[in-house]
């Protein structure tokens, strides 16, 4: 195992993720994951095997990714991104939203970043309430002004991603809306979470409710599964705002969904889902088919805990 220079020390632990096989004649599916926890302060990446191949210190994270060349880009505070060597540990990049283009003296927090093509770095300010392209020099590229209807530096946004034809997909926490807008800031589709018909509850855990969404994804059929955080469920919406397919808190048998976080849709179709501050009788990270059968979870309280909010299969 190799451990960054900022790592935490740590006795090596292998505490292998719980897994299931939908099949009972099948073997049992395994995967090769990035995680990172901020109660623990640790991001991680866990083999097959269940070991622990390389740990970083982090602090307050909501994004994360394992790049096409092997470094990890990820958050050390709400403003501070970097890009990580795991083998040798070295930051190979790093910028830092509280002091750049324009935001000395500014409340900045930053929930969302994606590595574009061609190697600009997409990055989603909340309180300057902007997404921003910079070059590696962190040289302002490309700008876009978000629309907020309840601003708050903590909440104005959650996952952002640059999709395939050029607009930007942006969960608006506080708003309770995913919105999508054109290179020129203009919303062109947009999503209200429901509440459908229940009262807000505060909290973060299975107990709560409301419709804080955490992440979009735009699918290959043209609708959007969205992850509605304390909704504890996730959406398949249609281009007209039509719910398609619906995962509810209580719909996996011995699983309670509480804040849903990040998605990833497999290549084989499948839905990962986060599962944070669901508490320790619960899985943090949930793999499940189109009909809502289990055939993966990752549950490793040793390592992370109650607050891992984002991750990321990597089985290369």
């Amino acid at each position: 195992m190799h451990r960054s220079p900022l790592a935490i020390p740590l006795a090596l632990v292998v505490a292998a993720p719980l897994v299931i096989a939908a099949d009972e004649k099948a073997a049992p599916v395994r995967h090769r994951l990035l995680a990172a926890d901020d109660s623990t302060r640790r991001i991680a990446i866990i083999g097959a095997d269940g070991k622990t191949e390389w740990e970083h210190a982090v602090g307050p994270i909501h994004d994360l990714a394992l790049l096409e060349e092997g470094n990890v880009l990820f958050q050390t505070s709400w403003t501070r991104i970097v890009e990580v060597e795991p083998k040798s540990g070295k930051v190979v990049w790093e910028y830092d939203a509280a002091t750049r283009n324009g935001n000395a003296g500014k409340r900045v927090e930053v929930h969302a970043f994606q590595r574009l093509a061609g190697g600009l770095t997409l990055v989603a300010e909340s309180g300057p309430a902007r997404l921003i392209e910079i070059d590696r020099e962190g040289k302002l590229v490309h700008e876009i002004k978000l629309r907020i209807e309840h601003p708050d530096a903590h909440s104005d946004t959650r996952r952002v991603r640059k999709l395939k034809g050029g607009t930007y997909l942006v969960c608006h926490e506080r708003d309770g809306a995913v919105r999508e807008y054109d290179p020129a800031g203009k919303v062109v589709w947009e999503f209200a979470v429901p509440l459908f018909g229940k009262e807000r509850k505060p909290g973060h855990g299975p107990e709560a409710f409301g419709n804080q969404t955490y992440s979009a994804l735009r699918l290959e059929n043209g609708n959007t599964l969205v992850a509605t955080g304390n909704g504890h469920s996730v959406l398949e919406v249609t281009p007209k705002g039509e719910i398609a397919w619906k995962l509810e808190q209580k719909d996996l048998p011995g699983i309670t969904l509480a804040w849903v976080t990040t998605l990833e849709v497999l290549p084989n179709g499948h839905i990962v889902l986060g599962n944070c501050h669901a508490g320790k009788e619960n899985p943090q990270i949930i793999e499940i088919t189109r009909d809502r059968k289990v055939v993966w979870t990752f549950r490793d309280f040793e390592r992370f805990g109650n607050s891992l909010p984002c991750s990321q299969i990597v089985d290369r």
